[in-house]
């Protein structure tokens, strides 16, 4: 049904494949395949697309527009030369999307709130939310462009990462012009193998990314499925290397289709930072109190295995010991369907910025497992060098006395010394191959 329909029901699509802590591999597999391939349009179609746009044909814009280079729930991508050479990436909104959007939006309402009704413990009155909260800012491409230049400037200290520069003045609602970028999908085993990208490393980049986006900033890309995700080796330009940013060669990540960004408040963000210290830290009491404080109630172990993805016995004992194994994920995944309605239950009443982290974790998380990366524990350490920097920032704020200030920089700086030296060991230790970590 998503595939006939198209547009808006793709994009619900793309939402079930990313739930697979909820609901049975059968499932999540075959709504997969809408993250990298969805139905296309024709390109003449699409050409009229940018003549509504614009005002001009198509040929006044683009010396060549061919070659289609991925098609998504909403839009599809072409690449294209402009008249002075510049090959670009250029989106275009599908023609009947921005018609049919909210008269599908309705669609989905009347059936989940059916199905609901059908089956009273049946709680995905959230999903059809999130849909349509999202709806407006994504068919937008020019606030898509804005959020990928805000990325940019906030992120430009983690040289590895990049976002494609957008081109404003082919760029407007439905069509968004931008730099194109090779490089192979998060998921493309041969491409990454036949380049000799180390999948560890491009696991740490990714994670560090989105640790500074959760926890530290607040501003976070919500829609990180392979086909947005590309790596490659980088290459610098003359003005980087004479500023010195960066490394030739290095993994680089480029992000791509920033249509989908949730901003965290501060006490939102302060709240899920110390959760996942007390997650880290098996501190089961805390875990607790600020489950509770994001509305988990009597479900807070329920919260916490969702959030990082393991057992609560796992928690218990400490998620830092060990990386999970088959016969957790099996649990995990038999659970999952005995507790469908609770999890639902939960995700009903949770704060909406907690479901869009969820979303982004497990994406996150299927891309590990693509990948078949084996950093764990450093990825612990990677979150939770951010996490106490994130706190350490809100405590000197809230500090009206400098000795106060002073106070928690030592303290933070101290905390963050420790946990980095803790990683310089783990580093170590594996590169003699001292341990398997």
């Amino acid at each position: 049904m998503c595939s006939l329909n198209g547009g808006l029901f793709v994009k619900v699509g793309q939402h079930i494949a990313s739930l697979d802590y909820l609901l049975p591999r059968e499932y999540v597999s075959t709504f997969k395949v809408f993250h990298s391939s969805a139905p296309s349009t024709p390109l003449l179609r699409l050409k009229r697309v940018i003549f509504e746009e614009f005002g001009v044909p198509a040929e006044e814009l683009f010396s060549e527009l061919g070659e289609q280079l991925g098609v998504a729930s909403l839009a599809q991508c072409h690449r294209g030369v402009l008249h002075d050479g510049r090959v670009v990436a250029v989106k275009i909104q599908h023609p009947d999307v921005r018609k049919n959007g909210y008269t599908d939006m309705s669609v989905i309402d009347l059936l989940v709130s059916g199905v609901s009704f059908v089956f009273p413990n049946f709680h995905f009155q959230w999903l059809a939310r999130e849909v349509r909260a999202n709806l407006p800012n994504e068919l937008d491409f020019q606030q898509e462009a804005r959020n990928q230049e805000k990325f940019s400037a906030m992120f430009k200290h983690l040289t590895f990462i990049k976002a494609p520069r957008v081109y404003w003045r082919y760029t407007s609602t439905r069509v968004l012009t931008m730099e194109f970028c090779d490089g192979g999908k998060l998921d493309d085993l041969d491409y990454i193998e036949k380049h000799q990208l180390p999948v560890d490393e491009i696991s740490h980049k990714l994670g560090r990314m989105y640790s500074e986006m959760i926890f530290v900033t607040g501003y976070i890309h919500c829609d990180p499925h392979p086909g947005n995700v590309l790596v490659r080796r980088r290459r610098l330009s003359r003005r980087e290397r004479r500023e010195g940013r960066g490394r030739e060669g290095e993994v680089e990540i480029v992000l791509l289709d920033h249509g989908l960004y949730t901003v965290l408040t501060e006490e939102f963000r302060m709240k899920y930072c110390r959760l996942w210290q007390a997650l880290i830290n098996k501190d089961l009491e805390a875990v607790r109190k600020y489950s509770e404080q994001l509305n988990a109630g009597q479900l807070y172990r329920l919260l916490a295995s969702m959030i990082c993805a393991r057992a609560w016995d796992s928690i218990a004992s400490g998620i830092d010991q060990a990386p999970m194994s088959q016969n957790e994920l099996k649990r995990i995944r038999t659970n999952a369907l005995m507790y469908l309605s609770e999890i639902t239950q939960l995700l009903d009443t949770v704060p909406r910025q907690l479901v869009l982290i969820l979303k982004t974790n497990d994406l996150l998380r299927s891309a590990d497992h693509v990948l078949r990366a084996s950093n764990h524990k450093q990825s612990l350490l990677t979150m939770s060098k951010c996490c106490l920097r994130a706190i350490g920032d809100h405590d000197i704020q809230r500090c009206s006395w400098w000795v106060g200030r002073v106070y928690v920089r030592l303290r933070t700086g101290w905390s963050v010394l420790m946990v980095s030296i803790y990683e310089l060991w783990l580093n170590t230790a594996r590169a003699l191959g001292m341990a398997a970590l």
